[in-house]
């Protein structure tokens, strides 16, 4: 039997989601029989592969590298979960929507800071002009809502689409 290639995403998020995976114990030694990990937070590997079967995104899109990174999950994952109430709704992340980017760069590095207040220049992704859902930016083919999803939610979502079936999800929370 051909394993699915399975790849996780952290966009701009608190890796609660990525925690609760991880809270599936005993079953990631279940899952790894019928699934390889080809990306993620603890895999080592840069780009993101060609030919992933699954993709759990977590997190809103927030920046001009998310926008880009979601780009080629999309191109290259045949099945696209927003994974969490970050990737569902944009939810946190979205909350500096109101006060704009400018603001925001200001309280958080000028405002806020203690030493050499300052803006970055380097290593900080530009920002979009607000915090994005998933799905408004690429195709989605399931939601996967919580904050974080339990761990049980996790494990039968992705047993099952490791099984080549679309999960049963509450309806209102399907968007796709």
């Amino acid at each position: 039997m051909k394993k699915v290639r399975l790849a996780t995403v952290w966009l701009d998020g608190c890796a609660g989601c990525h925690m609760s995976l991880l809270d599936i114990d005993e079953a990631l030694i279940d899952l790894a029989q019928i699934a390889d990990i080809v990306y993620g937070p603890l895999v080592d590997i840069k780009e993101f592969p060609h030919d992933v079967d699954v993709t759990l995104v977590e997190g809103a899109v927030s920046s001009t590298e998310d926008l880009e990174k979601a780009q080629v999950i999309r191109e290259r994952s045949k099945l696209v979960v927003a994974f969490g109430d970050c990737a569902v709704t944009s939810n946190v992340p979205s909350m500096r929507n109101q006060y704009g980017v400018a603001a925001v760069m200001k309280r958080a590095y000028q405002e806020n800071a203690t030493l050499q207040p300052q803006m970055p220049t380097q290593g900080v992704p530009a920002l979009l002009p607000v915090a994005r859902p998933l799905h408004n930016v690429i195709a989605v083919d399931l939601h996967i809502p919580g904050c974080p999803p339990s761990p049980e939610v996790i494990l039968n979502c992705v047993s099952e689409l490791c099984a080549g079936r679309m999960p049963k999800i509450t309806p209102s929370f399907r968007f796709g």
